[in-house]
């Protein structure tokens, strides 16, 4: 048996060829399509020289080619790095080269980026362009565009993805694979340089991929059965909005496709145009980063509810705070739907989730029904006492990652052994509550000491939401004489607004302890987010210390 993402797509492939698996637009990709073509960029790849093993970069938005990218690389027995689309030259130079990658997938859109990053990316042998329209007006030739637009000095060779294809065969005549193959995913977490989390297939696929199930924690011991039940089944309509460089969107995908369903992939997200591929797809299951999309998708329809929505079942948001107001009123639209809050991160994977209820109790960040392999431990490894009102740190047993690629001091910290079990631990701290949910409260790199007291920024943050006037937030620690640290908003509102602090603190306080609540406020046109929806907290402190704030306690 392989237990890898290459097998598990070719089990569907084998049995739903003619089923639809990609759409975007007017476009679209067939089983029996998405794998000739996998295989021939597979084939390809390993044309360039890429052997198992070897890494290999996808710098793309969301798109069928990107796709299909990420299985032929898999295919290969390659290891795909996914690059940030939003990084600068010095951040792409960081990636290019501490991966190590071989050859470079990307849109053509990235050329000037990528040319100009290339001579401090000596391991980069060859570039492979999806075409994306870029630079096809100016040239005024042909769809492709003009050479000019693909090569810049010294790396004029630059292969078009089209011609990658064509050239390639089409076979599935690919070497074995090996559940010790490996996957790797690029995080940039809150703070730090963006680091790869390097996990075996089957573990991944065991805790991201369906691998388990999600809602009895039983492991998958066929390796047929997830392609075996979409057979027999109908087929489930997956919307993946998050951006592929996001490790929850890349595994939607990959679910979609082990179990013979359609992904609907757009490489632009907009809150309003979001219901429109909604109603256009019939999508059964939107998949969201908290309130990052949550909040401009939901707001978005309250101003204009004309839409067929009717083929929504569930609504699904991890990776991000989801705030208890945004979860409130996704429930009213959608009564019939089932909505899910899960936490997870890409060094631990799926740890639990909630099944969203109106006006449900609700303290710090989402409480969720944990699976069997996730724990609340503390530092000396022993376990936290249900309801004690401890405050522990997130930890996962079982299938976790082998380690962080070049990072053996980071591994040390996060990939620890207690009493002969080994355990991730990325930072998350957590309460075990009385009947064995999880409170989740953040990570402990951002949280805030004032006073000798722990303040987690999510749970400020989700208690500002629930102003009107609050469009989002980022909540940070800074310096004060007396305390260490004061509680600190940085605020983006609606239309302008001001609301005074005791205005926001009367809301806070309705969630949260007194000293909990900002002692300041600033006001800013907008959060600064990653792609992936999570808040930048180092440019929520650089906007602090910029200039005083409008209203300080």
């Amino acid at each position: 048996m392989a237990y890898t993402i290459a097998d598990l797509i070719e089990h569907a492939v084998d049995l739903m060829p003619e089923r639809t698996a990609l759409e975007s637009g007017d476009r679209s990709r067939t089983y029996a399509e998405l794998e000739a073509r996998s295989n021939a960029l597979a084939h390809k790849l390993r044309e360039l020289g890429v052997q198992p093993g070897d890494r290999v970069g996808l710098y793309s938005r969301n798109t069928i080619e990107a796709v299909e990218s990420m299985v032929a690389v898999f295919k290969a027995r390659a290891v795909m790095v996914n690059v940030n689309y939003r990084y600068v030259e010095a951040e792409l130079e960081h990636i290019f080269t501490d991966s190590g990658m071989k050859v470079l997938i990307h849109e053509r859109q990235f050329c000037e980026r990528v040319c100009n990053t290339l001579p401090n990316a000596p391991s980069i042998e060859h570039r492979i362009a999806i075409e994306d329209g870029a630079g096809s007006e100016a040239s005024g030739s042909s769809e492709h565009g003009t050479d000019a637009t693909l090569s810049c000095e010294g790396y004029e060779d630059t292969i078009r993805f089209e011609d990658a294809i064509a050239g390639s065969s089409t076979e599935r005549d690919f070497d074995e694979r090996s559940n010790d193959d490996l996957y790797m995913l690029y995080t940039g977490g809150t703070t730090g340089k963006p680091k790869g989390v390097v996990w075996r297939q089957e573990d991944v696929w065991r805790v991201l991929g369906g691998g388990i199930d999600w809602y009895t924690s039983e492991p998958v011991a066929d390796e047929w059965k997830l392609a075996q039940d979409g057979a027999a089944g109908g087929q489930l309509v997956r919307f993946p909005i998050p951006p592929f460089i996001h490790g929850g969107s890349q595994w939607a995908i990959f679910q979609s496709l082990f179990a013979g369903g359609k992904a609907v992939v757009y490489p632009e997200f907009n809150g309003g145009a979001a219901w429109d591929i909604v109603e256009r797809h019939g999508v059964n299951v939107i998949f969201i980063t908290g309130d990052a999309m949550g909040r401009p998708m939901i707001e978005a329809l309250a101003e204009k509810d004309s839409h067929d929505l009717s083929s929504v079942v569930s609504i699904a948001s991890s990776a991000c705070l989801f705030s208890p107001s945004i979860k409130d009123q996704f429930v009213d639209r959608f009564p019939n739907a089932v909505i899910v809050d899960a936490i997870g991160s890409s060094e631990t994977g799926f740890g639990g989730m909630s099944v969203v209820a109106k006006g449900a109790p609700h303290s710090g960040g989402p409480r969720v029904k944990a699976d069997s392999e996730t724990h609340v431990l503390r530092e000396d490894g022993t376990p936290v006492e249900p309801g004690s009102g401890e405050i522990g740190v997130l930890a996962r047993s079982g299938h976790v990652p082998l380690r962080y690629h070049n990072d053996p001091e980071k591994s040390a910290k996060t990939f620890k052994e207690f009493d002969g079990v080994r355990y991730s631990l990325p930072g998350d701290h957590a309460q075990l509550e009385s009947d064995g949910t999880i409170t989740m409260l953040g990570r402990g790199s951002v949280s805030i000491n004032t006073g000798g007291e722990k303040v987690f920024p999510e749970e400020v943050e989700g208690a500002l939401k629930a102003h009107h006037d609050v469009f989002d937030t980022v909540v940070v620690g800074v310096p004060d004489d007396r305390w260490g640290q004061r509680v600190a908003a940085v605020i983006a509102t609606r239309d302008g607004a001001r609301p005074s602090l005791a205005e926001l603190n009367d809301v806070v306080r309705k969630e949260l302890a007194g000293y909990k609540c900002p002692r300041s406020v600033w006001f800013v046109e907008e959060i600064k987010r990653s792609p992936a929806g999570k808040p930048d907290y180092r440019w929520g402190s650089a906007v602090t210390a910029q200039r005083t704030a409008d209203e300080a306690l």
